[in-house]
This record gives C-alpha cells, structure tokens and sequence, in this order.
C-alpha cells in the first residue's frame, strides 16, 4: 500500500489536531468558530463484497436495537439510538448507509467524542482494504539487500563478474519455483528452437524443464572435475541427447523433486568457480560438435535458464522480467560474437548466400551493423564473409535495428527470422542471412 492511498482524506486532518468539530477536548467545546469543515466522507475505494460483508455485520445489532425501541426508529426522519448510530459507524465507514442513516450518522458524530474516535480509526482502517497494490516482491528487493549486506561486509570469496549472470537467473528462476503449487509443476510447456529453416516445438512440463536445464549444465560439471546428473559410464556429449536420456529414465513424469537436486548443482558451480580463481574462466566446455570457454559457457547457461524460466512463468502464468540490463548485454555479445561461425555454417550447408567479400590479412571483409536498442544495448558488427574476420564500420553494407530482449527472442527460437528486425538498411541477402543465422543459434 503506498502513502498515497494511505493518506487519503487527511488534509482535513492535520496531525496536532485530529479531531471532529465539536468534539470535547481539555474540558470545553469548540463553539462559536462559524461554520464547521465538513467531516470527511467515507472511503469510496472498497470492493461491493466487502461493502455487503461489513453491512451484514452491523445488521444484527442495528436490527436488535430496532427491536428493542420499536419499528418507528428505524422508519425515515426517526431519531436513532446511540446503540444504534454506533452500530452504522462500520458501514458509513464503507459508504454502505442509506442517505438517512447517513446524515444520523455525521450528526452524531459532531456531538459524540468516541464515536468520533472510532469513526476516524474505522476510516483509516477501510484504507487497508485496497486491493490494487501488488503482493509480489520487488523483483531488484534481493539485489538490494546483498548490496547492502556486502557493502557493510564484502563476500571473502567473491563470485566472478563472468559468473554473476548466472548466478543471478538461476536464483531468479528458484524464486518462481519456490512460488509455485505442486500441481503447477505438471503444468504443460511448449519449448520453441529452429532446426535448418523451419521452427520445432517440443512439449514437456516444469518439471521437465527443471530436468533440461540440469543436464545441460552437467556439461560444465563435468568439464569443472564435479558431478554429472546423469551419472557415470557412457554418457551422451550433446545438449539435446543428454535431455532426451534424462526424460526417458523417467518411467513417471517428474516432480518438484528436481528443484533441489537442480539448485544444488547451480550453488556447486558457482561455489567452485569463485574458489577456483582466473585461470578457470578459459577452461573448455565441449557441447559435442562445438565447445566455449568456461566464461562464455556460464554465459550461455545464464541466457539458457532466463529463457525457460520465461517459459515456465507463461506456463503458470506469472510475471517474469528480462536480466539486469548489464547481464542481458553479456548475453547479446555473445550471440553476437556466435554469429560468424554460425552464418559459415549455414552457408557451408546451402542455407545462407556465398560470401562475396574478398577478406585478406588486415582488410577485413563486408560486415553487418548490428544495432540493439533499449535494455542492453549496443553496436556490434558482424563479420559476414569469414567467421575468423573482424567486422568493421567501415565495411559495413546492411543495418539491422533490433530491441534486446527481442533479438534474444530471436535467438532463442521464440521468433520467426523474418518478424524480427525492427528496422532494416542496406545488403537484404545479408540482412536475412543474419537473421537466419540468429535464429539457428538456438536448440533445445
């Protein structure tokens, strides 16, 4: 609730002096002072079923006070009992009295010293109700306390900037699995990548997610000396062979049992690699046909997790924010520095154009001005003609605009190549062989 709401009304009443015009104060009586300010009205922002609840609750002594003094009391133009405007002091606090039953009301309150009292804690009380602020947590609430925490005492072992991102989504996404039902965790989700030209969508449920992204980052477990989730003996080398040996040794669906198990692997590798010093960051990953230097690797794993913890946030459907605005830069530097060896690809197997640019020792080749705006942010330009070649500004002969939370949408397989580019200049072969080659970084 913001002060805001809370501080509705008060104006007319300032904090020396909260009392009703009238009202007995040290003895004596403010009279004589002319017309006296009218009292505040009752709180108006209340939902009709906790109107009809509190009315009901002040019917029955209202209704046995009629009883007691006849029908004629509760008949227009009647003089109500004090019972009885003390019983109407709820529901005048939640504007559910009749226009008579309120004047009785605000009359006797300018006369009645705890009537008067009550009136103005019921009053500040209705404030409570609101129902239109948010219960969930600020999202930054956790950064701020171990911002604060660390800056009165730092981490004696502090995690590496390489590694924050992922640490930083794995306990975001551990936050949402906390929130969840266990009903929830079977919960259907539709995972989205591009294979060649066409999109693929494989269906699964939280709890198979969870399991995904274990496996894939048994790959760094194993490359860090820890663990594999899949055990020892032959196991599979790829992301997608591992996940598919994962699902299939569960002859049930899986539960809420592969959070901990999930968690505890993700505090082990970030605990490893902070005791591990420098040198490990450029330890090698192997993905099976590819492999990336352990930071980039923590990287990969960071924007892995964001995505299917969106994912999961759609499935139960909850509110799920993109990284920190310096992790999410992380993140599209890296599908940018992807993207030339990608394009080769693509191009080795007769999906993207041949290249045409002439790329000799210290004259780089055409190039792709990449530019991401909004969170994130940035430029980069993207060497088309040789995944070993430097792109450059001065080489450039395409533009491509793009928000950064879309183009890693694009990257994660969640949008089409061609829906992408917000803005699109120059070389369209290029324009749409890059695109192509960013949609084709993602799997499953």
């Amino acid at each position: 609730m913001t002060e805001d709401e809370r501080d509705d009304g008060r104006d007319e009443w300032p904090t020396d002096e909260r009392r009703i015009p009238g009202q007995r104060t040290g003895g004596t009586q403010d009279q004589g002072r002319g017309d006296p300010p009218a009292l505040p009205g009752p709180h108006p922002d209340v939902s009709t079923a906790r109107t009809a609840a509190l009315a009901e609750s002040v019917a029955a002594p209202f209704a046995e006070s009629v009883a007691e003094t006849g029908p004629e009391s509760a008949a227009p133009g009647a003089v109500l009992s004090h019972k009885v405007l003390t019983s109407l002091l709820g529901a005048w606090a939640l504007a559910a009295c009749s226009v008579e039953e309120t004047a009785a009301v605000e009359e006797h309150l300018t006369s009645c010293a705890p009537c008067a009292d009550e009136a103005l804690r019921l009053r500040d009380a209705v404030g409570l109700l609101h129902t239109d602020g948010s219960l969930d947590l600020d999202p930054k609430l956790r950064a701020r306390v171990l911002e604060g925490c660390l800056g009165r005492r730092p981490a004696r072992i502090p995690v590496p900037s390489w590694a924050a991102p992922y640490d930083a989504e794995t306990a975001r996404l551990d936050a949402l699995l906390r929130d969840i039902g266990d009903s929830e965790w079977h919960a259907p989700v539709r995972l989205k990548w591009f294979e060649g030209e066409r999109p693929v969508t494989r269906r699964t449920t939280v709890a198979g997610v969870i399991g995904h992204l274990m496996t894939v980052d048994g790959l760094v477990s194993t490359a860090l000396g820890l663990d594999d989730p899949l055990g020892s003996g032959d196991r599979p080398s790829t992301p997608t062979a591992r996940t598919e040996t994962w699902w299939s040794a569960h002859s049930r669906p899986p539960t809420r049992a592969v959070r901990e198990p999930w968690r505890d692997q993700s505090h082990t590798l970030v605990r490893t690699v902070s005791f591990a010093g420098r040198g490990v960051a450029e330890l090698s990953v192997p993905y099976g046909d590819f492999a990336l230097p352990l930071r980039d690797s923590l990287l990969e794993r960071a924007f892995e997790c964001w995505v299917h913890g969106g994912d999961i946030a759609d499935a139960v459907h909850y509110p799920y924010e993109p990284p920190a605005a310096a992790h999410l830069h992380g993140m599209i530097d890296l599908a940018a520095r992807l993207l030339p060896a990608a394009l080769a690809e693509r191009r080795r197997t007769g999906l993207a154009g041949p290249a045409r640019g002439l790329v000799t020792a210290g004259a780089p080749g055409r190039s792709l001005h990449l530019e991401i705006e909004g969170r994130g942010g940035g430029d980069w330009y993207v060497a088309l003609d040789s995944p070993a070649a430097l792109g450059s500004p001065g080489h450039a002969v395409a533009q491509v605009a793009l928000d950064g939370v879309e183009f890693c949408r694009l990257v994660a397989g969640h949008v089409p190549p061609e829906e992408a580019a917000a803005g699109q200049e120059g070389d369209r072969e290029a324009i749409r062989d890059v695109l192509s080659a960013a949609a084709s970084l993602s799997r499953l």
